[in-house]
């Protein structure tokens, strides 16, 4: 008796009008093809900011030691960084400095992860 009641409790609750972790049913096509969209421009973004950190990574570094440069600014703009987050990410960039000089893939992530 007790395990049909569970098994009741827990269909009815299955029932609930609330959203729910999976949503929509029929939007998870739309949903699938949103991300698919999503993903390509960002890798396409992350591709092109990894090129520009590996032809001007000395740049780069030296940018982020004065606090800020043409070629920092150039990074930002490729990775569609915005102007308010600029100059905050710098200090933070400038702390793991030792880091970003000898990792040029913990650059283009750092770089990223502030992307609009």
């Amino acid at each position: 008796m007790r395990k049909l009641t569970f098994v009741i409790l827990c269909l009815v609750a299955g029932c609930t009008s609330d959203t729910n972790h999976i949503g929509n049913l029929l939007m998870l096509p739309v949903r699938a093809i949103g991300n698919a969209t999503s993903n390509a421009a960002y890798n396409q973004t992350r591709g092109q900011v990894e090129i520009f950190v590996k032809t001007n990574h000395p740049a780069l570094i030296v940018d982020i030691q004065r606090g800020g440069g043409v070629t920092l600014s150039e990074a930002f703009d490729i990775a569609n960084v915005p102007a308010s987050v600029r100059a905050p990410h710098t200090l933070q960039l400038q702390s793991d400095l030792a880091l970003y000089s000898s990792n040029l893939d913990a650059l283009v992530v750092a770089i990223m992860m502030v992307s609009a």
